[in-house]
């Protein structure tokens, strides 16, 4: 798979790095993804445990058997953190007060609201912009995004929740035509699967403008 980087390989799974812009999962308007990517390159084909956006990228996990799906399936369903982390990188506008909290903001799902909450910290601040590191103790759609905007600080390149006005330009200064959010790394307990899982997917280029400290 030319697009996507293998990061980490057992009998259990495969960790990649997905790029900005594939897809995980086929759909109508969807030409190429992950999932069709692996089912031509695989046999038998990796089975999908969990989703990442679209327009994010980093680290995806998918199981390489039917009993390894069912085991990190129940992993990931899972809310609070305690065997499986997730953490991510993203640059937002601005700087948060607090170098590092927890932001517990309803989102609504479906027509309900639905608690939802995650960890942040700021990793370092640039030109009116910082770098966080942030980890999800729910697991809400577009969780992220929408938490981040709601305190006044979205993601740059969010067409969807994010600061329309900024992103032009920096569209146009700066040629910022990515989200800039990602996966950065994956955390499963040895209690959980008889192994520890750590693996890592370093950040794309085009982050590199705001990611070092300034």
């Amino acid at each position: 798979m030319k697009r996507v980087a293998l990061l980490f390989e057992n009998d259990d799974c495969l960790v990649l790095n997905k790029p900005a812009g594939l897809s995980v999962q086929g759909g109508k308007s969807v030409g190429v993804s992950l999932d069709s990517l692996l089912s031509g390159e695989w046999s038998p084909r990796p089975l999908l445990v969990h989703r990442l956006d679209k327009d994010t990228s980093g680290v995806i996990l998918v199981a390489k058997t039917a009993w390894a799906a069912v085991r990190f399936s129940a992993l990931f369903a899972g809310e609070g953190g305690r065997f499986a982390r997730k953490q991510y990188l993203a640059v937002c506008a601005g700087q948060p007060e607090q170098e590092e909290g927890r932001i517990r903001e309803e989102l609504e799902i479906r027509g309900k609201g639905k608690y939802a909450e995650t960890s942040y910290r700021v990793v370092s601040g640039k030109e009116g912009f910082s770098l966080l590191e942030l980890e999800l103790g729910t697991g809400r759609m577009h969780q992220i995004r929408r938490h981040l905007a709601l305190i006044g600080h979205p993601v740059l390149g969010d067409d969807k929740y994010g600061d329309f006005r900024l992103n032009k330009e920096l569209r146009r200064t700066r040629g910022i035509r990515r989200l800039l959010l990602h996966a950065s790394r994956l955390v499963i307990s040895a209690e959980a699967l008889g192994y520890p899982l750590d693996v890592q997917a370093p950040l794309p280029e085009y982050f590199s403008p705001f990611a070092n400290p300034g």
